[in-house]
């Protein structure tokens, strides 16, 4: 039951039987009647499904049809969701929880914030997202979020929690059964610290700055936790962990499948979804079978020879007018992405340019934002965070400094450093320098893509090719085997590495086809283009091609399940990381019409280095894509079109505005869904699109 059309789930290829309907108690009541199923799960839509299995729960339906929940029982979801219940049943198992405590008003929630003690972190019952939270210094604010907050919870409760600022967050994916077999799937340490909600964090597995004392302590912990509120099937837990001393506190608990469930799974290559069906079912942990292996069972914990970083995808440049790009205890992300690699800094820069916002990596970004903002947004945490960090060392803050205004700890602050000398290394050497292939070849281990080394060289990206290939410096084709290579892995889900000199990907014969992905879900691009990418995949082995290979970096779609396609690589959606698979593959042809505009846009860069590409002709996309050739194809074919001009000056664009009247259309090239598309009014709106219209259109021109 789902009524949204974009998605892969209410395609008839997936289900027996699909209701596009509301998802309402009445309308669910109306289909159960119908439908009189055996069974019904909660956990697996998300914080809808489980609102309204609570809801549906308490009407008295289940019982009356005699329907059975399947998985984790209502009692366990009412502990994890209920603020009050969720804090005394961790007490009674010996696990700590932050100095709280549950209300019911306004009044309520000053009298216990006085009792804790300022700041105070505010926390709703059965929301998504963390909707409704935030963190309160004073009554004045306490009282405004509280006032918002309590009409978004169920019970109309929210939990006032003392805010433990700067203490570590760490994420664990847990799987139990009915015969409370338990293991923990993987450790998510946040780069940020508390108090930014986990899907606006920067997130890296496995853990990097643990020791092993401080990662058993919270395993040992997670375990209990699970346990403790009779989870079957997966569940996550977050951690506060105090940086100072092995102190802990457990934050809360998802019994349900979530976007970090999505990271884990994609990040391990364990099917945790799929297992924790078959748990559901009333299957045992070691009467399944691990997909990967095929040979070891679903009861182990998996071992992770690389590093994963998953970095969030906000939208705020969609929006006019002042935005408040603050992140804090409401999630604001849209969507995310998520790279591998074997080192951190490889693994952090391939995810800040999947991220197509137009970043080279975490360095080489030619950002002009003064020191004070730079200071500003470090203390008070945006979107922006992440990458004004090297920013901030450039103008002389030391670690020391940063970490005191961030929380982010130093360990990660020092790797972002060593990408800041080596910028400064490559910016100083000169082409035909001797040492040059040792250097790329380290640049290339930390993640510096060809663009990134050709503007420290001053080089073209493809120069900068043609250079590594003769010092025979590519990268190499790794398997995720969720075993540390102990097991030989069965399945192709592939990733390209600079970290290893070998490669493990067995490239086979026959006729191969690679389909791009749309990478990150976004305002305007969302699970539409997934559903197309894995249909184009099924359809073109129906026509008998022996090998259909898929390219995504987001960790939320079917597409990047391992076992939905013949071979998998979860990788950048670059002209230089696509040209490096299809040589490595030997493949026949690419499809970019599928996933968006993402892909389309590396349509013309791959077809003039002689890629065939499948479907419409690269140069009659660029005809539709380029404002300018598609103004020109309708002058050719006499269609009508408003008065137009293709300028890339702003006193060529006043003149034309000028000559034609306000108000005119900007319309950039190459864009999704509209971006940086805007009326402008005026001279001075005129100077400020332009400036974001190159910003999201970099190489192409802006047509007015």
């Amino acid at each position: 039951m789902n009524p949204n059309v974009a998605t892969i789930q209410t395609s008839r290829r997936i289900a027996d039987k699909v209701y596009l309907e509301p998802l309402t108690v009445p309308t669910l009541i109306d289909i159960l009647k119908m439908e009189r199923p055996d069974g019904i799960m909660l956990g697996f839509g998300g914080q809808t499904a489980l609102n309204l299995g609570v809801k549906l729960y308490r009407t008295g339906i289940f019982d009356e049809l005699d329907i059975k929940v399947l998985g984790t029982p209502v009692k366990g979801i009412e502990i994890t969701e209920d603020r009050g219940l969720f804090k005394n049943r961790m007490l009674e198992i010996g696990v700590s929880v932050p100095p709280s405590k549950p209300v019911y008003s306004v009044g309520e929630a000053l009298a216990a914030a006085e009792e804790i003690g300022y700041p105070i972190i505010v926390r709703v019952a059965y929301t998504l997202g963390g909707g409704g939270s935030g963190v309160a210094y004073t009554p004045e604010e306490l009282r405004r979020i509280v006032m918002t907050a309590l009409p978004q919870s169920i019970g109309h409760q929210v939990l006032i929690e003392k805010y433990l600022k700067h203490w570590k967050e760490i994420e664990y994916e847990v799987m139990r059964d009915r015969k409370n077999n338990c293991i923990t799937i993987c450790a998510l340490e946040n780069f940020d610290p508390l108090g930014i909600h986990t899907g606006d964090s920067i997130v890296v597995a496995p853990t990097q700055t643990l020791t092993n004392r401080e990662y058993q302590i919270l395993r040992s912990a997670a375990i209990k936790v699970v346990r403790g509120v009779w989870v079957i099937g997966e569940c996550n837990i977050q951690f506060g962990l105090d940086p100072r001393s092995e102190d802990y506190v457990a934050i809360e608990v998802n019994a349900r499948l979530s976007r970090s469930s999505a990271l884990a799974s994609k990040a391990t290559g364990y099917p945790l979804a799929y297992i924790s069906a078959k748990l559901a079912l009333g299957y045992t942990l070691p009467e399944l079978l691990n997909k990967v292996t095929g040979v070891t069972t679903a009861c182990f914990e998996p071992a992770l020879d690389y590093v994963v970083v998953k970095i969030p995808r906000w939208d705020f440049d969609k929006f006019e007018g002042p935005i408040d790009r603050t992140l804090g205890s409401q999630m604001k992300s849209v969507g995310e992405v998520m790279s591998i690699a074997r080192s951190f800094e490889e693994a952090f820069q391939k995810a800040a340019r999947m991220l197509d916002i137009g970043l080279e990596g975490i360095v080489c970004n030619d950002l002009d934002i003064p020191l004070n903002v730079v200071e500003e947004e470090l203390r008070n945490p945006t979107d922006r965070r992440f990458y004004l960090l090297p920013l901030a060392m450039r103008y002389g803050l030391s670690i020391e400094k940063i970490y005191s205004m961030t929380g982010i700890d130093p360990w990660f602050l020092y790797k972002i450093k060593s990408m800041i000398e080596m910028e400064d290394k490559l910016r100083s050497m000169d082409p035909q320098d001797p040492t040059l292939p040792e250097v790329l070849k380290e640049a290339k281990r930390i993640g510096f893509s060809d663009r990134q080394i050709a503007k420290c060289l001053s080089l073209t990206e493809d120069e900068v090719r043609r250079l590594r290939l003769r010092y025979n410096i590519r990268p190499r084709a790794k398997i995720v085997d969720t075993m540390a290579a102990e097991w030989e892995s069965q399945t192709n889900y592939c990733y390209m590495t600079y970290g290893d000199t070998e490669d493990d990907v067995k490239v086979k014969e026959g006729k191969k086809i690679i389909v791009l992905g749309a990478g990150c879900i976004r305002i305007g691009s969302s699970v539409e283009f997934d559903y197309c990418t894995m249909h184009t995949a099924w359809s073109l082995k129906e026509e008998g091609i022996d090998e259909v290979i898929v390219i995504n970096n987001n960790p939320e779609t079917v597409s990047t399940d391992f076992d939905m396609t013949d071979k998998l690589y979860f990788e950048e959606l670059s002209l230089e990381r696509v040209l490096d698979i299809w040589e490595y593959e030997s493949a026949d042809a690419v499809i970019v019409s599928v996933g968006g505009q993402t892909p389309n846009t590396l349509a013309k860069p791959l077809a003039e280095r002689g890629v065939k590409i499948l479907g419409t002709d690269a140069k009659y996309i660029d005809m539709a894509e380029d404002r300018r050739k598609f103004g020109s194809l309708l002058e050719k074919l006499n269609i009508p079109q408003p008065e137009w001009i293709y300028a890339s000056s702003v006193d060529a664009v006043k003149s034309f505005a000028k000559s034609v009247g306000y108000p005119i259309l900007i319309r950039p090239s190459y864009v999704l869904s509209g971006a940086a598309m805007r009326v402008a009014f005026n001279d001075s709106d005129v100077e400020e699109y332009l400036r974001l219209a190159t910003k999201v259109s970099r190489e192409h021109r802006v047509r007015w």
